[in-house]
């Protein structure tokens, strides 16, 4: 299936010219392609440092104000901010959850593509090598610890709220 979507029917090395230009061409767009999967994971840290920027600097300001006695003057107010928290939270889980599903299918096109490489360095070494990301003992993807971290703070979050309310 995926063969089938990345390869043109229409084009194929002794209709594109010659050989070594389609060859060289579809080099061209495999380095192209590895560049996108790579900026992806660019962009994919900078929402991180984004996010994690963000929670920290909410919570360095939710301590100034608790320790300087600023408190909601109802307990049951502490849930609209709470809310808002907690929709960052799942932005930013969400978040990371999208970029890796697009970087999971970049791949799979990277591997597509190695299929007519002399090698395949990424798709048949390097992920083999790792267990492909099922086997945690080889290899704990970025993306599993990135999804935790938005969990964490939102427990956080909930269990500060608690702890204000009750208090």
């Amino acid at each position: 299936m995926l063969a089938s979507a990345l390869w043109t029917p229409e084009v194929s090395p002794e209709t594109y010219g010659s050989k070594e230009q389609y060859y060289g061409h579809v080099f061209e767009q495999y380095k192209i392609f590895v560049e996108m999967a790579d900026r992806v994971s660019a962009r994919r840290n900078l929402a991180n440092t984004f996010f994690l920027t963000l929670h920290t600097l909410l919570i360095s300001i939710a301590t100034f104000a608790y320790e300087k006695g600023l408190v909601a003057s109802k307990q049951w107010l502490i849930i609209f901010p709470l809310f808002a928290v907690l929709a960052l939270c799942f932005v930013w889980w969400r978040l990371v959850h999208s970029y890796r599903q697009l970087n999971a299918a970049k791949y799979k096109v990277i591997g597509e593509y190695e299929k007519t490489l002399p090698s395949s360095p990424y798709y048949r070494a390097e992920w083999s090598t790792l267990g492909h990301g099922t086997t945690k003992r080889l290899y704990w993807p970025l993306t599993d610890v990135e999804n935790i971290v938005p969990v964490i703070f939102a427990v956080l979050y909930v269990f500060a709220a608690g702890v204000i309310t009750f208090l």
